[in-house]
């Protein structure tokens, strides 16, 4: 029973996560986790720190599952939609992102594939 409880907290991954130095320093990327449950709430922006092209924020809803991943589904403020997938790297994440519907394809250059986001907020 005890493993069971450590277990499920393990996989809990409310929190917030960044990358200040994403595309080599050019950009950030934040990402903020509730998680109630298997359910997830998944909320993210990114853009280039200079403040040109698109700073697209999205969201959306995930489920945890028994491997300790979240795959979700997000729309942004571009109208472009997609899922993703989050796994656990110690006290930080992975994410993945690959689009389904592209509205404004200038949010492509800054959908990535397993992009490292360190914790940043409380646990």
């Amino acid at each position: 029973m005890i493993a069971a409880a450590i277990s499920a907290e393990a996989q809990n991954f409310t929190g917030e996560y960044a990358d200040r130095n994403f595309l080599s320093g050019q950009a950030a990327f934040q990402m903020s986790l509730e998680q109630t449950g298997n359910a997830v709430s998944v909320w993210f922006s990114t853009g280039y720190n200079d403040g040109h092209s698109i700073q697209p924020v999205a969201d959306g809803t995930g489920r945890a599952s028994p491997k300790g991943t979240v795959e979700f589904t997000f729309k942004d403020s571009s109208h472009n939609a997609g899922t993703g997938t989050i796994t656990r790297a110690g006290d930080d994440i992975v994410v993945s992102l690959k689009t389904t519907r592209v509205a404004d394809s200038r949010c492509l250059e800054l959908y990535r594939q397993n992009m490292r986001l360190k914790r940043v907020g409380k646990k």
